[in-house]
């Protein structure tokens, strides 16, 4: 008799633990595989999708999104992806391209699969004409809208219903989390521009203009480039002439991204005793910017830090 409980329990053991092999790997894979060309629309994919979504950053917060090469492993994310987010405006232009023509119907143009955030904001600094003498300019306009927290709601709404066409079983799912993530953000950003109150109109020198939607919302004045022309390394002609208009007109703070190199703003910063700072610029940049609400706590706390410090 106890060996046949035993017998019994075992088999039973041994069955329970295979049962849930394919139950696992089945879970995994019925998740809808989000492709974002940035790490801030993976944090919004997960946001909106939670556990039902597995977001892949094709670029992370120490990379020039604008020079990224086509690799085959972002090629095979490409292929297996059900949907693909992405900043648009031609950001992506160096690779993107390539990546799509081995991406399957539904992520092209016009598809289900498809969503550029850069077509469902208002964007700044469209050009008038575009002449390449100009420099790295994007004829659609400036391509960095993810640092208005206002156009991660916008574009937070569209992925939502993208996400409930490619499964309508959980199109509740996605609604309701999308109306959770947009009551929570939004006073979060109530909160934000509150704090960032004594910001407004204060001086600014940019590394490139990476940070246009953020110096726009919180109302701050861009008065100098340490890029001659959009993507055009500083040059050292270009560099004395800034210096020249900051000793008239002096800035309170240069900032730049993790990817930008710090050589041009740590000579300025010598050179006119400006504090140079770096912002986390996307999700990743620093470790208190692990996520959308991260990501605009801390850069408004460096920002109004560099007040307290002048101070």
């Amino acid at each position: 008799m106890n060996r046949l409980c035993f017998a019994v329990i075992t088999a039973f053991f041994i069955v329970l633990a295979f049962s849930h092999v394919p139950a696992f790997a089945a879970s995994d894979q019925e998740k809808i595989k989000v492709f974002a060309c940035e790490p801030e629309w993976a944090a919004l994919a997960q946001e909106i999708g939670g556990d039902k979504v597995k977001p892949f950053s094709a670029t992370s917060a120490m990379q020039n999104p604008h020079y990224i090469r086509a690799r085959p492993s972002l090629i095979s994310k490409m292929r297996k992806a059900d949907l693909l987010l992405c900043s648009g405006a031609s950001l992506e232009i160096g690779w993107l391209p390539i990546l799509l023509k081995k991406a399957s119907s539904d992520l092209q143009p016009g598809s289900i699969g498809y969503i550029m955030a850069s077509q469902l904001v208002n964007m700044l600094e469209v050009p008038v004409v575009v002449d390449r003498s100009m420099g790295d300019i994007h004829p659609e306009g400036n391509p960095h809208v993810h640092l208005n927290p206002y156009n991660l709601i916008i574009v937070g709404e569209t992925l939502a219903d993208r996400l409930s066409s490619i499964d309508p079983e959980n199109a509740s799912f996605y609604k309701d989390n999308y109306q959770d993530f947009s009551s929570r953000f939004s006073t979060a950003i109530s909160r934000w521009e509150s704090e960032a109150a004594t910001l407004k109109g204060k001086p600014v020198v940019v590394h490139h203009q990476s940070f246009v939607y953020l110096l726009d919302w919180l109302g701050m004045n861009r008065v100098g480039t340490l890029e001659p022309k959009p993507g055009i390394p500083p040059t050292t002609s270009h560099l004395k002439n800034l210096l020249q208009q900051l000793r008239s007109s002096p800035a309170d703070v240069i900032i730049r991204t993790p990817y930008d190199p710090d050589g041009a703003s740590e000579w300025l910063s010598e050179k006119t005793e400006t504090r140079a700072i770096v912002l986390p610029y996307t999700i990743g940049g620093n470790e208190q910017s692990g996520d959308l609400f991260g990501l605009f706590e801390n850069t408004i706390a460096l920002l109004k830090e560099t007040y307290d410090v002048k101070r």
